[in-house]
């Protein structure tokens, strides 16, 4: 765990080659990652090198949204069009779990926080394609839960 923040410490004070966040993007984001195949991705940009990442995952299982805040960095010297990128945020869902046998537990509402790191490559046609890494640690109701995925999203950008 420690490495892990201090690889995120390193990444968010790196500061040198800050790539260009100007579109919005909207997409799906596939793979691993709390069980969902899919999830609805939308980024919003927020500034030159920064944006918001919001994920909307559906499945029999219930619902979950995450929000990452990213810094994006470019890497043209790979080929024009490549950026990294890394970040921290939270998430929400409400699952339905067949095995959840904690007594008095109603609800299975969770919360969570969760770090990302990918890379990207825009195309010169809007189209953005992404490969990130995702941990999480979510907080159930009566235990605690953690998982990682990793996951390719293809987005539309506008």
């Amino acid at each position: 765990m420690k490495k892990t923040i201090l690889l995120f410490v390193l990444i968010i004070t790196i500061g040198a080659l800050k790539a260009q966040v100007d579109n919005k993007t909207i997409g799906l984001r596939l793979g691993s990652g709390f069980g969902y195949g899919a999830e609805i991705s939308y980024q919003q940009p927020l500034s030159k090198t920064n944006r918001l990442e919001l994920d909307l995952g559906l499945n029999s299982w219930g619902f979950g949204l995450n929000g990452v805040y990213q810094w994006v960095w470019d890497l043209s010297e790979l080929a024009d069009g490549f950026n990294w990128y890394a970040g921290v945020g939270a998430g929400i869902g409400s699952y339905n779990f067949k095995y959840n046998t904690l007594p008095n537990n109603p609800s299975n509402l969770s919360i969570g926080v969760l770090g990302q790191i990918g890379i990207e490559y825009k195309f010169e046609i809007p189209l953005t394609l992404s490969l990130d890494y995702r941990p999480g640690l979510y907080f159930l109701n009566g235990f605690n839960s953690s998982y990682d995925g990793i996951c390719i999203a293809g987005r539309y950008r506008f």
